[in-house]
């Protein structure tokens, strides 16, 4: 098991201190390249099976890996309930600032396609690629808030808070600052301007995110090197055996020629 450090993070809203969980992984001093960092999905953490494929393989072949939970997910602080893409970016650029030296390349998955992408263009000087799976750029807006039904927005606004239902053991809190604050993040109205290589992984089979979503996302960003995978029979998660198989193969073709 690797050791679990953490990163002290900004205070929140109420003053409270909070902290950033991560693991990380050493290049070797003969490796050169790019670094990689995880960006995992909504509610996952950084022991999910692409996140811990990914830490094995950049263990053999010696180079530098992070993979974190974001605020209010896995082991650091925070409640879920109270996180917002904005606080998510902002995890995802503080790994970068704080954790990393030189180029990285970014593996983003779900929402870490979100705040990936909200990453690079914060650090445009930092982010060599990007690798998403399912990317879920504006995703409170486009797919969830334009599928609530008028009661459920209306909850939202006057409760402050809706329980979605979901395949996991407990629902997704969705929030109005949640809502609110995506409004504020939105990407896909307007061009991406990002020029480094794009690899996205998308299953055809996406409840959650469907590949037209994706095949935006491809339309809006500047960079001529983008290339997406339809998966014909991939669900959301894309963590069969294959599927890992691919994502591994993706990210090891991000590295040739260095």
């Amino acid at each position: 098991m690797t050791h679990v450090s953490f990163l002290p993070s900004p205070k929140f809203r109420d003053g409270s201190e909070h902290k950033i969980a991560y693991q990380r992984l050493s290049a070797k001093p003969s490796m050169t390249g790019a670094g990689l960092i995880w960006c995992g999905g909504l509610k996952s953490d950084m022991e999910g099976s692409k996140a811990t494929a990914l830490h094995a393989w950049a263990r053999d072949q010696g180079r530098g890996y992070i993979r974190f939970d974001y605020f209010g997910h896995g082991q650091s602080s925070g409640k879920f309930r109270d996180g917002t893409m904005t606080r998510w970016a902002q995890d995802t650029v503080q790994v970068i600032d704080d954790l990393t030296e030189g180029p990285q390349i970014l593996v983003g998955s779900s929402m870490g396609g979100w705040s990936a992408l909200l990453a690079a263009l914060a650090r445009p000087d930092r982010i060599k690629a990007l690798v998403l799976i399912a990317p879920a750029p504006d995703f409170t807006e486009k797919l969830m808030w334009a599928g609530f039904s008028d009661d459920i927005r209306k909850t939202i606004m006057d409760e402050g808070i809706y329980y979605e239902p979901s395949d996991y053991d407990e629902p997704y809190e969705i929030s109005r600052d949640l809502i609110i604050d995506g409004r504020k993040n939105l990407l896909l109205d307007a061009s991406i301007k990002f020029d480094g290589p794009v690899r996205i992984l998308q299953g055809m089979q996406d409840s959650s995110v469907p590949w037209q979503h994706a095949q935006k996302l491809v339309d809006l960003l500047t960079s001529n090197d983008v290339e997406m995978t339809l998966v014909k029979n991939g669900d959301h998660s894309l963590s069969s055996d294959r599927d890992i198989t691919r994502l591994l193969h993706t990210v090891e073709s991000m590295f040739e020629g260095d």
